[in-house]
């Protein structure tokens, strides 16, 4: 048979489907296109909400610093019923900065020993019940922390206090005159205690994410546990621990209960971390609002709008921070 006779015998090729230009953004069904919607509509329903936030706290702030008679960063006082009013956020600014830093220097390290042990140490018969003692210390409320800071924390610190005063004292910044040890110390290990639960958590999710095959070559190279922790666990969940660390310094900045239970607010910034005095915008926020005028809100409003913008610049740096290091993310491992 001649060979152009089986070509034109030959069946023709089966029909390709058509490529729906629908299908190539991803809408080909009305639960997709709902879905699409409701996705598109939530994400650009936070930026609205965020920008409304934002020009709301700028309104309002406005009309309290047009009035002010100090310089609102650097007066050290808050007196909204002067006439004309003074005040001014350097204390404050001070304060959520300080006891924040000490809070994260504490809890960082320790979290990430915890998770690190409930994910590479710890025998499967404790990982749960320590795992669920921690997610219970994450849905404690905040003014439970602050009751048991000021029946209990408070009375407990005066060893501590005394011990860094006899020792550390002449470094200006752990002298000690005695007193109620209520100072940027103790909300800074107040705070450490509530944002541990929290940062534990994230970071033992990331590290139970790190590829098997990571730790099992290094264990193959002769590598002890410690070395495939320091070579492939933490390089791996680097980025997810500063993501952690970034929500546990949010609810630092932000924390308000606890901090009002357990520190004694004064305008005054102590060279010491152990004299009492010191305050947080959170905390001014709490106890002055009640007792307000209208001007004297607007004044802590103005207050709110700096620790807004604190908050997004330290979760701008943390996402600076985690796109540099992307060749640690679970994405490209």
């Amino acid at each position: 048979m001649d060979t152009s006779t089986q070509i034109a015998d030959a069946p023709p090729p089966a029909p390709q489907p058509a490529t729906d230009k629908r299908a190539a953004r991803g809408a080909t069904r009305p639960g997709d296109r709902i879905f699409l919607g409701l996705s598109r509509g939530s994400g650009i329903l936070l930026l609205v909400i965020m920008a409304a936030i934002a020009v709301f706290l700028t309104y309002r702030a406005s009309l309290a610093i047009s009035k002010d008679q100090g310089n609102f960063l650097t007066t050290f006082e808050w007196d909204t019923n002067l006439v004309p009013p003074n005040f001014g956020i350097a204390v404050l600014a001070f304060g959520t900065v300080i006891s924040s830093i000490i809070a994260m220097v504490i809890a960082v390290p320790i979290a990430v020993a915890i998770a690190l042990f409930l994910t590479h140490y710890a025998p499967r018969r404790l990982r749960g019940p320590i795992a669920y003692v921690i997610d219970l210390l994450a849905a404690v409320p905040s003014i439970v922390y602050g009751l048991w800071g000021a029946l209990v924390l408070v009375p407990n610190m005066t060893g501590l206090f005394s011990w860094l005063n006899d020792y550390l004292g002449w470094t200006g910044i752990f002298s000690w005159e005695g007193g109620a040890p209520r100072s940027m110390l103790t909300v800074g290990i107040l705070l450490a205690i509530m944002i541990l639960p929290i940062i534990t958590n994230v970071s033992r999710e990331v590290f139970r994410q790190v590829p098997q095959m990571h730790e099992e070559a290094a264990l193959a190279l002769g590598a002890t546990r410690w070395e495939v922790i320091r070579m492939a666990v933490i390089p791996f969940g680097r980025s997810g621990v500063i993501s952690a660390s970034m929500l546990g310094l949010g609810r630092a900045l932000g924390e308000t209960m606890a901090v009002a239970t357990v520190l004694s607010p004064t305008f005054l910034i102590e060279t010491s971390l152990l004299d009492p005095g010191g305050g947080t915008f959170a905390q001014n926020i709490a106890s002055k609002f009640g007792e307000a005028t209208e001007f004297g809100r607007d004044a802590l409003i103005a207050s709110g709008l700096v620790l807004f913008v604190i908050t997004l610049l330290v979760n701008g740096a943390a996402r600076a921070i985690i796109a540099r290091r992307k060749e640690y993310s679970g994405a490209n491992a």
